[in-house]
């Protein structure tokens, strides 16, 4: 029985790339011989251009190898790509962007891994031909997560992965919402190989991946593997504290000596805005994890599929 591919490819104003990409996608097969099947799952993550209608035609045109799936509106590439692990029916799976940015001749070595009994297979990002804003929060995000998050994630991070039919199963059952599904691979511990690779610079389209969504991502991945804000707050909480406890020490033998004068106004001001400051920046952090908590726990869909084939 052949061993079957599913490839996962979210799809957001992607309407040039479509047909270069399924074109490479097919080419990529050629590599593999007769020992393996594919699928593709693309998600429509809510486009407004033609990238619907460009995946219609490649699904016309090879209705039994292409599933889609299509978003009322578009809810981030993450969430799309757990859309499409619940439609993949493969042994194997394979999260590629659709901007033929990743190798996918890369696929091949990954798969020998896979056959040598690694469940997951990263693609790192050795080097990155993006541009220097876009390669710089890049390197800054991935420096975080690993000092302050999982010490032992890959340099230059990843988001092309192989990864065995278990891991896909493990992942769905864990049912998290505001996080990075990748890493959640990752940090799930099962034999895990690493390859190198540059990511190339995009020739068609413009990408969408704009600051507000990286910034989106970075919070919720820092706030699913990491509890160092809260830690954070907890250390600076017990400082203050014993700053005070000093300060009022203090106060209290100037009153008892007498030497407490009524200046001071600017001084206090100064602190109550200091302190105050703290306490907002507190309340933000703590108000991200609570607005997480009330997200699982309220359950609402986090898609709609309004079209599939």
């Amino acid at each position: 029985m052949k061993t079957k591919f599913s490839f996962i490819i979210p799809c957001y104003y992607n309407e040039p790339n479509i047909p270069a990409t399924f074109s490479k996608l097919l080419e990529n097969e050629k590599l593999f011989g007769d020992e393996v099947g594919f699928e593709y799952v693309f998600i429509d993550d809510g486009s407004k251009d033609n990238t619907w209608n460009e995946l219609q035609k490649i699904h016309q045109a090879h209705p039994g190898k292409v599933r889609l799936l299509r978003f009322g509106k578009n809810v981030g590439s993450y969430i799309a790509i757990t859309a499409g692990m619940k439609k993949a029916m493969g042994d194997i799976n394979v999260v590629v962007s659709a901007d033929l940015q990743d190798p996918l001749e890369l696929t091949v070595e990954m798969y020998r891994h896979w056959k040598n009994g690694f469940k997951l297979v990263i693609g790192q990002r050795a080097n990155n031909m993006d541009g220097f804003v876009s390669k710089s929060t890049s390197k800054l995000f991935n420096s975080l997560m690993r000092k302050y998050a999982i010490s032992d994630l890959p340099k230059g991070g990843f988001d092309f992965v192989l990864f065995d039919k278990v891991v896909k199963d493990q992942v769905l059952l864990t049912g998290e919402k505001n996080t990075n599904i990748l890493y959640l691979m990752f940090v799930l511990g099962y034999p895990t190989a690493t390859i190198p690779y540059t990511r190339q610079e995009r020739k068609m389209g413009k990408s969408r991946w704009t600051f507000k969504k990286k910034m989106k991502l970075f919070i919720d991945s820092f706030i699913a593997f990491s509890f160092v804000p809260i830690r954070i707050l907890s250390v600076t909480g017990l400082l203050f504290g014993f700053l005070s406890l000093v300060y009022s020490i203090y106060i209290l033998i100037n009153k008892l000596t007498g030497n407490i004068e009524i200046e001071g106004w600017s001084a206090l001001m100064i602190a109550v805005l200091f302190i105050g400051s703290f306490q907002m920046i507190g309340l933000g952090i703590l108000g991200e994890y609570l607005w997480r908590i009330l997200d699982e726990v309220r359950n609402r869909p986090q898609y709609t599929i309004v079209e599939e084939h």
